[in-house]
């Protein structure tokens, strides 16, 4: 765990321009997904980074699921579809960094560094869980999250992750959420020989119902699941117990998974606090500048923050 979290930290290090690091690694368009429906939202392949596995790690392999929030609305859908985080189309040069866990430099990533490295990134806007048929006639916008990740899967076992010793499902924020989500469905792809574990790193995001801004939470993710089309992806476990909005809550998911999952979470944090305790009509300066620098917060400010950790 020591190890772990230090290459985690060497990852926030490397994202705030403190260690330069990293692997570059071609990043690749999975152009054989479209003929399946498996497109980003405004109808681009999908995309990957593979870093093969070396030395003792080649019969381990570590999936990443990339993050970045999600859009709610045929609004910000398609604002979405127009950015790196929509469309294949916006990938830059044709090279990918891979840092902190991801990285080959086992001075970096101790645990991690001569495993087969496979990064999906992200371009649905619903935790790689969408999958609705008809294509937005307005905006030409596809919603196929879902088929973009079974895609994927079907790409790793083909070019060998069927036969892995040790195999682990990771990502960050709405990565992290599709981590946890995915994560039993994840381990059913391979034989009992193998380990399989699962790690969401900031995507365990709080409903909280009876903390501040619980209803704005709550609503947000119910537009998410009704632009998705949710409704019936969803893992059952849950949905048989609580609404399709209720089970984008990893509180809802994770008592029923199967498989062991890693659960990293800052005690405080920065996105959930600054930017999910309360609606956009609510939020303020004051509270901006608070949750930036504990000295401009009041004694309320500082027990509201202090309730989401409790």
């Amino acid at each position: 765990m020591a190890t772990l979290l230090l290459a985690l930290t060497l990852l926030s290090l490397v994202a705030a321009g403190i260690i330069v690091a990293g692997n570059m690694v071609p990043i690749t368009l999975l152009d054989s997904a479209v003929a399946r429906g498996a497109v980003c939202l405004d109808g681009t392949p999908p995309a990957y980074a593979y870093s093969p596995g070396f030395g003792d790690g080649v019969d381990n392999w570590h999936v990443y699921l990339q993050g970045g929030g999600w859009c709610e609305n045929s609004s910000s859908c398609l604002d979405r579809s127009t950015t790196l985080q929509g469309s294949s189309a916006k990938l830059k040069n044709g090279n990918e960094q891979l840092n902190g866990m991801l990285d080959d430099n086992s001075t970096f990533n101790p645990d991690f560094y001569n495993w087969h490295v496979f990064k999906i990134f992200y371009c649905d806007g619903s935790s790689f869980m969408s999958d609705v048929e008809d294509v937005d006639p307005k905006h030409n916008l596809t919603y196929r999250g879902a088929r973009i990740y079974d895609a994927m899967m079907d790409e790793l076992l083909r070019i060998g992750m069927g036969n892995a010793k040790n195999a682990l499902l990771s990502g960050s924020s709405a990565g992290g959420l599709a981590t946890i989500l995915h994560c039993d469905k994840f381990q059913a792809l391979f034989h009992n020989t193998t380990r399989v574990k699962c790690l969401s790193d900031s995507g365990f995001f709080i409903h909280g119902e009876h903390f501040v801004g619980a209803d704005w939470r709550e609503a947000f993710f119910f537009d998410v699941v009704s632009e998705h089309g949710l409704m019936n992806t969803l893992p059952t476990s849950c949905i048989s117990k609580f609404s399709p909005t209720l089970c984008l809550f990893p509180e809802n998911v994770v008592p029923d998974i199967q498989t062991p999952l890693l659960l990293i979470e800052s005690a405080f944090d920065m996105y959930q606090i600054s930017e999910n305790l309360y609606s956009p009509g609510d939020r303020s300066p004051r509270w901006y500048n608070c949750t930036h620098n504990l000295m401009f917060c009041n004694w309320i400010e500082i027990k509201i923050m202090k309730g989401t950790h409790s």
